[in-house]
């Protein structure tokens, strides 16, 4: 249990429930909207279109996805009407929640002038990345048609870049922000496109999965292809993720320290070791899983690549997502900074950014390293095991 006096040290406040449960829904949505039409473009729609996927098996997938998009689509605009509504009660002094979810109140946010030295009015920026909210889900809850069924591609890559913009867009500051704040920004959307493209894809492909009793015995080797590219993808949202977050953690926390002494340290604690989980059980995946998928491939064992594709591996996947969830949990709750109050703002020195480049090189080299490992085990000719 973390103490009161945590808190108290670094000036910590505990957000409200509905600021909780508004901000976890709302990343949420984004890694429904993101994650999804991510992982389908680089991932299931090139395995599906390959001439080894059966066309029944294409079709019953594309049927899955369109379903699971739509869903994903109306859990966004919902998350996105929350999300909005909590902005207006943090800005209005005192507000319940309840009332900021009036439509009047929203309005009177959206429409408030623009600060004085802003360049653009705050409302303004919400009001865009409203827009486009609304009109990224409008194209996946399309996808309960029929119609729109058929058009899966076209519909998923339209959504795709309205997905991403949600973000980027929410993230323009209505200030000219200064070189250390530009990073900021970098760094902030790095971490947030990368972790929703990697905890939502992972649970998309659990979802198709479990489309296994209407596969085909040659569906093994469409999803082998599918497991292989999100592996990719997965690697790079990883690199993304975590020198992002080196660099996050070096803004809030001052000393390895304060990860025990503040509360903010605690969650921020919880949070790295949610996503070393996730990397443990990625690794589980390229050093154990991936060799042995390619294996039964290379030997055309249907059966050993449909077990593998569609029972072992989403098995850890599922591990992959709980984790993922716990890490959507703990969000709202690091807000402020461990940082003492008073002390001096970190500055991006040379140094500074030479440390953490050597740092982020070093990642990327064993992610490298990783994919390159992952493939030799898989040349290996070692029998599978039963």
């Amino acid at each position: 249990m973390i103490h009161a006096d945590l808190a108290a040290a670094a000036a910590y406040t505990t957000p409200p429930l509905w600021r909780v449960l508004t901000k976890s829904g709302y990343f949420i949505g984004l890694c429904g909207a993101i994650g999804s039409t991510i992982t389908y473009a680089a991932a299931v729609r090139p395995a599906l279109r390959a001439p080894q996927a059966q066309e029944t098996d294409a079709a019953a997938l594309r049927r899955r996805t369109a379903l699971y998009l739509a869903w994903a689509g109306i859990v966004l605009l919902v998350a996105g009407y929350f999300q909005l509504a909590a902005r207006v009660a943090r800005a209005g002094k005192g507000m319940a929640f309840g009332d900021a979810l009036a439509p009047g109140r929203i309005a009177d946010f959206l429409l408030a002038p623009a600060a004085k030295g802003a360049w653009v009015a705050q409302g303004t920026i919400y009001i865009a990345q409203n827009v486009v909210l609304v009109l990224a889900s409008l194209a996946l809850v399309s996808l309960f048609t029929g119609r729109a069924r058929n058009r899966l591609d076209a519909i998923a890559l339209t959504a795709l870049p309205l997905s991403v913009a949600i973000s980027l867009v929410g993230a323009i500051p209505a200030t000219t922000p200064d070189a250390d704040r530009v990073l900021d920004l970098v760094f902030a959307q790095a971490h947030i496109i990368g972790g929703t493209v990697w905890i939502g894809g992972l649970a998309v492909l659990v979802g198709l999965a479990g489309a296994r009793p209407q596969l085909s015995e040659d569906a093994g080797l469409p999803w082998a292809d599918i497991w292989r590219r999100f592996s990719l993808v997965a690697l790079i949202c990883v690199a993304a993720v975590m020198i992002s977050g080196l660099w996050m953690s070096w803004k809030h926390v001052g000393s390895i320290g304060q990860l025990f002494t503040t509360t903010y340290g605690v969650f921020l604690l919880i949070k790295i070791l949610l996503v070393l989980g996730m990397v443990a059980a990625g690794a589980a995946n390229q050093f154990w899983l991936m060799p042995r998928i390619t294996r039964a491939r290379q030997a055309d064992e249907k059966a050993s690549l449909l077990h593998l594709t569609l029972s072992h591996f989403p098995k850890v996947v599922w591990a992959e997502v709980a984790l993922g969830a716990g890490v959507l949990a703990i969000v709202p709750f690091l807000t402020g900074s461990a940082r003492e109050p008073g002390s001096p703002a970190p500055v991006a020195t040379g140094s500074i950014l030479a440390v953490g480049g050597a740092l982020a090189l070093t990642l990327i080299a064993s992610l490298y390293i990783t994919a390159k490992t992952s493939d030799a085990l898989a040349r290996r000719q070692a029998p599978l095991a039963p």
